[in-house]
């Protein structure tokens, strides 16, 4: 699997998307200190690209890089290569490019303006998003073996839990505003990784009040290093479970 992995990242390499998304990154970043000197303001404003942008980049680029890879995996596989390995390392090289990509573009400027645990969180909110939606993308590209369907599929993801999720959740929330919502939800927060990762940040700073009637609840429970551990447990199994059917899909798949 180590060759495989070494082949995939050389071959991002040559792709430049990585260090270009590492620029980008790097660019909007050190722009936003240098317009605001409170590192909570520039941390709250990256948030939201962080929320938006991440997991854009990181469930379409490596669907893209899959059928763009998918001879390269056909000639792995009829050689003595077990099947899981060739998944994993092209999941471990497309993984490693993106969160590396983002740590070295949001984290060194965040380092080095000095924006403490909200910055912290961000990175690994940010690192823990990418890597869940990196699994959705490897979901995608294998349950379907076309490839514009599978954007479109990957894409269909990315509005599902930036857009339509919030849209359903604030609907639930307004319409059964008479009756005691805090434990329902929390749960259904934990359904979305971004909201998720948008509570666990906006607590951090100190903001809880931006998220309504429901701020105190979740500054009891989400404050609390159990709160925080419990969050993030939630992330890494979104990064598990859509992996472990992904790995299904391509174990049983006639490549």
């Amino acid at each position: 699997m180590t060759q495989i992995l070494k082949y995939v990242l050389y071959d991002l390499l040559r792709d430049k998307f990585a260090l270009a998304y590492t620029l980008f990154l790097w660019l909007l970043t050190f722009a936003l200190f240098q317009l605001d000197a409170d590192a909570g303001k520039v941390v709250l404003s990256l948030m939201n690209v962080v929320l938006l942008v991440v997991p854009l980049v990181s469930i379409v680029f490596p669907v893209i890089h899959y059928f763009n890879s998918y001879e390269f995996m056909e000639l792995m596989l009829v050689q003595p290569v077990h099947r899981g390995i060739v998944f994993f390392g092209q999941y471990l090289g497309v993984a490693t490019s993106l969160v590396t990509a983002f740590l070295v573009g949001v984290g060194i400027p965040v380092m080095l303006f000095g924006a403490g645990m909200a910055g912290v969180s961000l990175l690994v909110s940010g690192s823990l998003l990418t890597l869940a939606f990196v699994s959705l993308a490897f979901l995608a590209a294998v349950y379907t073996p076309d490839k514009a369907r599978a954007i479109g599929m990957a894409l269909l993801f990315w509005i599902y839990f930036t857009l339509v999720y919030d849209g359903a959740l604030l609907w639930v929330v307004y319409t059964f505003s008479d009756y005691p919502l805090e434990k329902i939800t929390l749960v259904l927060i934990a359904l979305n990784p971004i909201d998720l990762a948008r509570i666990i940040l906006l607590l951090q700073l100190d903001v809880s009040a931006l998220m309504g009637y429901t701020g105190a609840f979740y500054q009891q429970f989400f404050g609390s290093a159990l709160g925080l551990s419990v969050s993030a447990g939630v992330l890494v199994i979104w990064i598990l479970i859509p992996l472990y059917f992904a790995l299904r899909f391509f174990l049983m798949k006639d490549v």
